[in-house]
């Protein structure tokens, strides 16, 4: 028997790899091994504010556990080959092999023993490392909080009203197009009915986002499911962190998607793309669903802050080098739909532990709400780098890249284009009448049947 033979024999009682763990490494990682051993220091120093629920001593441990089973193990596994030469040479001398091979077999027990243990850390990490924010990008500026966010830029003129303004959930009411009470009879609290005109509306301005987006702005329109899987959750950063914000199946492991970003970014989960098709732009109108479970007591009235809303989404991927400017560009067609409805909006850059996420860099869209003399969020447009796509597992390969040649993550992008029920509040109140009525803006006249203004 040759010692080849021997060592088979003896290792076949060692387990095998495990292929979900492995995966959870080579598909689902954001930061590599060599990363967190090397650099974790520096990785905690830059996210912050961001990563102050990251368990960085448990993970520091981890790693160094990690890396001295996997010397042990290396070094067994040493120990076994030479052990399987030396029952090999004293079977060729017909010398006594019996306590050579019972040496081996102790050994594999002993390897078997110490990859059981290491398995346990490499879940223990490969959770926690599913937990670590992306890193800003070095243009993000450093703050703690929304107080530190730079503004960019603004559009549009207030509205100047002789009247107080009313907020959108009275005129709605008022209106007879907005029905709360009703809303929380059929769900609970943090729902809406939108009637007539309301309906109208908001059907009118999911339309008039859409074609703007597909015919304009040279998106692809989507109808995706809105019950996802848990590794397309876990793709765009939602899981594990931010399970207790979603809504999930009791039977079920699906979960109701909280934006069109989830299904729009794994469509090329597990691909490898050619860069002459990207960029990849998508867009699709879905319902949301989200539990606001750490907004008690947050916009309590009105359609600000809702376990369903629709919206209009928009996703790019494109290569690493044009990731910046595709942000801009994005950011611009969400701003467009604003700009065509006439409502008056800022810019913000948001400052770093005011950020997503899985975000590196974000603009935030924050349209004018007159009641409130404030503006309100109503779009947000991230660059998240690679950190989706190496959740995801999205991958290209460049232009002269033979087929056998290393390839590179995409970089993914999304943003609101926009939020429908924020959008149609904030006609209500910028367009609102002293009679309560509102003017409907003119590009939504013919989705409306020519209607030019809501009134009781």
């Amino acid at each position: 028997m040759t010692a080849s033979h021997l060592a088979s024999r003896v290792s076949l009682t060692l387990p095998k790899p495990d292929a979900r763990f492995l995966k959870l490494y080579e598909e689902y990682h954001v930061y590599d091994l060599r990363q967190l051993r090397d650099h974790l220091d520096s990785i905690r120093e830059r996210l912050g504010r961001r990563g102050t629920d990251v368990p960085w001593d448990t993970m520091k441990t981890l790693v160094e556990e990690r890396r001295n089973l996997t010397m042990q193990v290396e070094q067994l596994r040493s120990d076994l080959k030479k052990g399987s030469d030396e029952v090999a040479r004293l079977k060729r001398a017909k010398e006594p092999a019996d306590e050579a091979v019972a040496a081996m077999k102790q050994v594999g027990e002993r390897i078997r023993e110490i990859e059981g243990t290491l398995r346990g850390v490499e879940e223990s990490l490969a959770d926690l490392n599913l937990r670590i924010p992306n890193l800003p990008h070095e243009s993000v500026p450093t703050g703690q909080d929304a107080s530190d966010n730079v503004e960019i830029r603004q559009w549009g003129a207030h509205p100047s009203f002789d009247f107080p303004a009313k907020p959108h959930w009275e005129l709605g009411e008022a209106l007879g197009i907005l029905d709360f009470d009703r809303a929380s009879k059929l769900a609970g609290a943090r729902f809406a009915v939108m009637t007539g005109a309301g309906a109208q509306l908001e059907r009118a301005l999911i339309n008039y986002m859409l074609d703007r987006h597909t015919t304009q702005h040279g998106y692809r329109e989507v109808l995706p499911p809105l019950l996802v899987n848990r590794a397309t959750m876990t793709g765009t950063g939602q899981l594990p962190k931010f399970e207790e914000d979603l809504f999930r199946l009791k039977d079920e492991d699906y979960f109701l998607i909280p934006t069109a970003e989830v299904p729009l970014t794994n469509l090329h989960r597990d691909e490898l793309l050619d860069e002459e098709v990207l960029p990849i732009r998508y867009t699709a109108y879905t319902p949301c669903f989200r539990r606001e479970a750490g907004s008690y007591g947050k916009d309590t009235r009105g359609l600000i802050r809702l376990h369903q809303f629709n919206k209009v989404e928009l996703v790019s991927f494109c290569p690493p080098d044009q990731s910046q400017a595709e942000l801009e560009r994005l950011t611009g067609h969400a701003e467009s739909i604003l700009q065509g409805l006439g409502l008056p909006y800022r810019v913000v850059t948001l400052c770093s532990g005011d950020m997503g996420f899985s975000a590196a860099k974000t603009y935030d869209i924050e349209v004018w709400l007159p009641s409130q003399q404030h503006f309100r969020e109503i779009s947000s447009c991230s660059n998240f780098e690679g950190f989706q796509a190496r959740r995801a597992n999205i991958r290209y390969r460049t232009k002269d890249n033979k087929k056998d040649s290393k390839t590179e993550f995409v970089h993914t992008l999304n943003g609101s284009g926009l939020a429908v029920g924020r959008t149609l509040l904030a006609i209500l109140e910028n367009y609102q009448q002293a009679d309560g009525s509102i003017v409907v803006p003119t590009p939504l006249r013919p989705y409306m049947g020519g209607l030019d203004c809501i009134r009781k």
